[in-house]
């Protein structure tokens, strides 16, 4: 009797940073988010600079796609959020055709590993090596992260604490997330993770003299709209034009928190409206020609941080770090970055591990102690210069 051949389901193994054999076929899974997306950056420059032959395919989103487009460590890249009734039937078809053409893929890179559909996506892409998230190929459970710090560190339940520096003593050199990503690719050691770059295009209009982004989608890294007030007024007064940059009012409103605030600020101040007037590939643009950058704990900061601008970061943590956003690994490295520090200390976020939206404290201390002052004072010296 002729036995049929058994079709083995692939073994998906755990990356712990092995040769990849010449000109390996490799994809990144990226996020819709777009401060994680731009963290992701120094992985791609360093597994260029470790692979130079290798193909790096990028799954993204549709938020992202113009800079995944433009940047040249990617040689193609499709969206795993595209919204075409087709969409998924799309994109099976086009990876079929990118490992018929550069051949199967050998390493699969998940940075947006806690999101479903990433996890499900890379056991389809059929790697060898798997570095990141994952369900199991069967797709039956989750794939076990690993034994070897770069991957165990993924099932630590607090990576922006002092104490996890502690915990992986001579591996991690900070709590910085491009750091943890590039740790997590075996490629920390081919890339600077601090020096992040941008692609930008100009955008439609002259740019003011300062760039201002208040909202955000977690309602605890707020700043006031009172003390943004005074901030604007100041620079009128000095003849310092600025403009106001986000999303489309609607959006503002529906999802970043903005409700009457932005509305007012404009009523009541010579503040330029410029919201939803960009792409994020000009807003890029856009803050490159700016002399400054003031925004809180958003996707607006990482863009500013990247181009080179001086940027002020308006976060309620205080000197030890402690506060609204999880600064020791979210915040920033370039040298152009400057943070703000709050008068007030309040762990609330932190002991909640920043799963809340709104403050968890009555009055809002952590950015209420953010003085409008400090913020003219860094304005005052950013210009000046």
């Amino acid at each position: 009797m002729t036995r049929r051949p058994v079709n083995l389901m692939p073994v998906l193994q755990r990356y712990c940073g092995e040769p990849l054999g010449d000109r390996p076929h490799m994809v990144v899974l990226g996020s819709c988010k777009v401060g994680n997306f731009v963290v992701s950056t120094p992985v791609l420059q360093g597994l260029r600079a470790r692979f130079p032959d290798a193909v790096i395919g990028f799954l993204g989103s549709e938020v992202t796609a113009a800079f995944e487009t433009a940047l040249e460590s990617i040689d193609w890249r499709h969206s795993w959020d595209a919204s075409a009734a087709d969409a998924g039937l799309q994109l099976q078809q086009q990876l079929a055709q990118h490992r018929q053409h550069h051949g199967p893929i050998a390493l699969a890179v998940n940075l947006d590993g806690f999101n479903p559909v990433t996890c499900t996506l890379v056991p389809w892409l059929q790697p060898r090596y798997v570095a990141g998230g994952s369900l199991s190929a069967n797709l039956r459970r989750s794939l076990p992260w690993g034994d070897q710090p770069q991957q165990r560190f993924l099932a630590d339940p607090d990576w922006d604490s002092p104490t996890f520096l502690a915990r992986y003593e001579g591996v991690f050199a900070s709590n910085y997330i491009a750091e943890l990503f590039a740790q997590l690719a075996y490629v920390a050691d081919h890339v600077d993770v601090t020096a992040i770059e941008l692609p930008c295009e100009p955008p439609p209009f002259a740019v003011p003299d300062v760039l201002v982004h208040c909202t955000t989608a977690r309602g605890a890294k707020v700043w006031p709209f009172s003390a943004w007030r005074q901030v604007i007024d100041h620079l009128s007064a000095h003849g310092v034009s600025v403009g106001l940059v986000g999303s489309p009012p609607a959006a503002q409103k529906e999802a970043y928190n903005a409700g009457d605030g932005e509305d007012a600020l404009l009523e009541q101040t010579a503040l330029i409206d410029l919201r939803g007037r960009t792409s994020l590939i000009q807003l890029a643009g856009a803050c490159a020609q700016a002399k400054a950058v003031v925004s809180v704990d958003a996707g607006p900061l990482h863009i500013a941080a990247a181009v080179g601008v001086p940027t002020l970061a308006v976060v309620g943590n205080d000197a030890d770090g402690v506060g609204a956003s999880p600064v020791r690994l979210w915040l920033p490295r370039c040298a152009n970055v400057t943070r703000t520090v709050s008068e007030r200390h309040c762990d609330a976020c932190a002991e909640n591990r920043f799963r809340n939206d709104d403050c968890l404290v009555d009055g809002h201390p952590c950015m209420a102690g953010v003085r409008p002052a400090q913020v003219i004072d860094w304005l005052d010296r950013s210009l000046a210069g």
